[in-house]
């Protein structure tokens, strides 16, 4: 997954940029450390930087003198500086470039460089681009090797949703209590059997609490009672892997009140709409994340159930972080322009959430080498599922 400096070097002659800024203080910026392979446990109480330039040989290395051998590993030349004015000095060779660097005001997930840092830089004379399409190319998109990795994980994921099945439906048949930290419990020891880890317990959401788009049981959670909405929201990968995330309702009786239909049913139109954008807007030689959520919103919005409310984005990017650097389906919370790539991977999870329950369908997509949108994983799911 994470590219070599030639890689990144590459990326960057292919942009309208002279160069990409990357830098580190108490390894504020994973995006950064990843990249370069800085190790997170070595010491980083002082500021380094590392200018990636066309040629990997002319990369600048810049380095406090207490921990200079930070940055040994990569290619470039090596500058060291020991005071504030030292750095300012060094920080002027600089002037008139135009460099990309970890921020967006539209983007938080890839903005790590911080206010005072950048504005040393602008002191200097240095422009300042967001590395937002580098990320995207360079660490938003999958491999072989991670879609792979992606799929199998995807594929657990929904296994681990029919035993939930089975769980729920036993309970009810003996007449036994089951709570949400039950369940939530049942999947965290399925994601331990089968070596699998993540950032998050999963979401186990019952009755009024699925109106709760995050809502997390504390210790037993509620009681999942008979008649109720139970929402559930799991995400894993492998070590070192990329997470797969994806979400299921369950209706704890027989037969489905009407109202939670026609709620899950327009969710789930909406869902294979954005599958359906994805698709015919590769097809059509692009598409990006902002305009599938903007279609996915109008077909909401138009047809629109009485008190509940789109709360949310269509989906987010995937990659070895759950909410990962690539693209993201966002048109209102991070406005996200760029475009779909072979091997971009996402989440598609439209939601409306009401005052007695809320409800969403995630299933995950990824771009093929090829550039043909696959949803991974199993079967989606066409119906609220009852016991």
């Amino acid at each position: 997954m994470k590219p070599e400096i030639a890689q990144l070097c590459e990326a960057v002659r292919q942009e309208d940029i002279d160069g990409w800024l990357f830098y580190g203080f108490q390894h504020r910026d994973p995006i950064s450390d990843s990249l370069l392979g800085i190790d997170i446990s070595c010491v980083n109480t002082r500021r380094w930087f590392y200018i990636l330039l066309p040629e990997p040989s002319q990369c600048i290395k810049i380095c406090h003198a207490i921990e200079s051998s930070i940055l040994d590993h990569l290619p470039g030349k090596k500058t060291v500086y020991t005071s504030q004015s030292d750095l300012k000095h060094h920080l002027l060779e600089l002037t008139g470039l135009t460099l990309a660097a970890q921020v967006s005001s539209d983007l938080p997930a890839i903005s790590f460089l911080d206010c005072g840092t950048a504005d040393l830089f602008r002191s200097a004379g240095v422009k300042l681009a967001s590395s937002a399409v580098l990320l995207q190319k360079t660490y938003g998109v999958l491999d072989a090797a991670g879609i792979d990795s992606h799929n199998r994980t995807a594929l657990h994921l929904y296994e681990i949703v029919r035993l939930v099945h089975l769980r729920l439906k036993g309970s009810f048949a003996d007449n036994t209590k089951v709570f949400e930290g039950d369940i939530q419990k049942l999947i965290l020891d399925e994601f331990s059997s089968r070596n699998l880890v993540t950032n998050h317990d999963p979401i186990v959401a019952a009755g009024k609490n699925s109106s709760d788009p995050h809502y997390s049981p504390v210790n037993q959670g509620s009681e999942i009672k008979h008649g109720k909405i139970v929402q559930i929201d799991l995400w894993a990968k492998e070590p070192d892997g990329i997470y797969a995330d994806i979400s299921w309702v369950f209706y704890t009786g027989k037969k489905v009140p009407s109202s939670a239909e026609k709620v899950f049913s327009l969710v789930c139109r909406a869902r294979d709409l954005a599958v359906s954008a994805a698709g015919s807007g590769l097809s059509d030689g692009g598409i990006s994340g902002f305009s599938i959520d903007e279609k996915v919103r109008s077909l909401i919005q138009k047809e629109k159930q009485n008190k509940f409310q789109l709360l949310h984005r269509t989906g987010h990017a995937i990659d070895t972080e759950a909410h990962g650097s690539g693209v993201n389906l966002d048109s209102v919370e991070f406005p996200d322009h760029r475009p779909l790539l072979p091997g971009s991977c996402f989440s598609v999870e439209p939601g409306l959430y009401g005052p007695s329950f809320g409800m969403r369908t995630e299933i995950n997509c990824y771009v093929d080498l090829e550039g043909t949108v696959r949803v991974s994983g199993g079967p989606v799911q066409t119906q609220i599922e009852t016991l």
